[in-house]
């Protein structure tokens, strides 16, 4: 019997984020012989493939507890509380509360309706999705989303928009700063919703000035994906005047035609985005600005695929996170005549391939500059720029090391002592 509890995560930062928190109250309970899956519910794929690892797990594990948790076991939790492999269903509300690992009831499916959902649970554990190494941790500040884009399933999976008050924020990063992490990431479902549902409403920009002037033994603040249509004014000028706001912003661009922008429900359009990329770096001229991208959304012609290629040029965007689009089953676009398989397949490449050259023209630039390298694993690390960095093996993981970028080999920069 395996004395330990495993964990199986598909999808986002923050359901690794979460997966860690899990595993630490599943530690803590004592629970031995017990895989966890934490399921995505993003696309029908994801569902697809967390189903063929719970029965792979089976034939793997016979005598182990398989409990699964995550979106699509909460969207539908009959559907693997069917399935003979699965013993337990648990909520996304309830897999973040330490109670019910510890809980011995025989209640099969745990999963109760997390539209009522009012608050985020706390978390004191130092369990992040990368704390082993002490360099990055990720804090979750915000949980849910108020907003229905014609293509995403996930507010049914994580409820309303709710936030983590500032002093519980702040909290959590001096115990971690103070545990040697170096570098905090801040993150959430729609992370630039923060503070709507908090009295006086404090936006994420207000949140950020205060928790970097209340934590200043904090080295480096990164945030997760952003909204374009929600950046407050506030959080702009922090990263210009607030070196450690690392200079790389994430956006949820998702297309760079307004056609079908709007018909994702969107609530920016292509101009915003470029409006929005100049005051980024009219405010820091050397941020790197990363953006998700959809091919192949129903309805995209060629003229509409061509203006997302168009943006990432006309915005600046090195960054890019390309997804195939892929019906999911529940939401408005599911019903509507899909783009053909072969013509999403190439669009997704030539975006691939657009967003390649492009972090490579971007990590080119970079040579002969300076960089503050956080080190994540001997002889490798990231620049403020969220740059991969390969160096000189020697400095330990969680150090920030000084150095001048010497070479790019593709989209790798290569540094040497400053």
């Amino acid at each position: 019997m395996s004395e330990e509890p495993e964990l199986v995560t598909f999808g986002c930062r923050l359901n690794a984020y979460e997966s860690q928190v899990m595993l630490s109250h599943a530690r803590a309970a004592g629970l031995a012989d017990t895989v966890i899956v934490n399921t995505c519910a993003v696309t029908a794929e994801a569902e697809r493939q967390a189903r063929q690892a719970i029965r792979k797990l089976r034939r793997q594990r016979p005598g182990a507890r398989i409990v699964v948790t995550g979106c699509a076991a909460q969207i539908d939790p009959a559907r693997f509380a069917a399935m003979p492999e699965v013993d337990r269903v648990i909520g996304n509300a309830e897999k973040m509360d330490a109670a019910t690992w510890r809980d011995a009831s025989p209640e099969r499916v745990q999963v109760r309706d997390i539209a009522h959902a009012t608050s985020v649970p706390e978390q004191h554990s130092d369990a992040t999705a990368e704390s082993r190494d002490r360099a990055r941790a990720f804090v979750e500040v915000q949980q849910g989303c108020d907003h229905r884009c014609t293509f995403c399933i996930i507010p049914q999976g994580r409820g309303p928009s709710r936030s983590v008050p500032m002093g519980g924020v702040v909290e959590r990063v001096r115990g971690l700063a103070a545990a040697g992490y170096r570098e905090v990431v801040l993150t959430g479902v729609d992370l630039t919703a923060y503070g709507g549902d908090l009295p006086g409403k404090p936006a994420l920009g207000q949140m950020v000035r205060r928790l970097l002037a209340l934590v200043p033994e904090l080295e480096r603040l990164r945030l997760s994906s952003l909204d374009p249509v929600e950046i407050d004014d506030e959080l702009i000028a922090l990263f210009g005047r607030e070196a450690r706001l690392m200079p790389h912003v994430h956006l949820s661009v998702q297309a760079g035609d307004d056609g079908v922008l709007k018909r994702m429900a969107r609530r920016h359009r292509r101009g915003d985005v470029i409006a929005l990329a100049r005051r980024l770096r009219a405010a820091r001229p050397d941020i790197a600005l990363g953006a998700d991208i959809i091919a192949g959304f129903p309805g995209e012609t060629d003229a509409a695929f061509a203006q997302s290629l168009a943006l990432v040029d006309e915005a600046g965007l090195t960054h890019l996170h390309v997804f195939p689009y892929s019906a999911r089953p529940g939401t408005p676009a599911a019903k509507w005549k899909p783009v053909a398989g072969p013509i999403i397949r190439a669009r997704a490449a030539l975006l691939r391939e657009k967003g390649e050259r492009a972090l490579a023209h971007y990590a080119t630039d970079r040579i002969g500059s300076e960089a503050a390298v956080l080190v994540e694993r001997d002889g490798q690390g990231r620049s403020e720029h969220y740059l991969p960095v390969r160096f000189a093996a020697g400095p330990a993981s969680g150090q920030v090391v000084a150095l001048r970028i010497a070479a790019a080999q593709g989209t790798t920069l290569v540094g040497e002592a400053a």
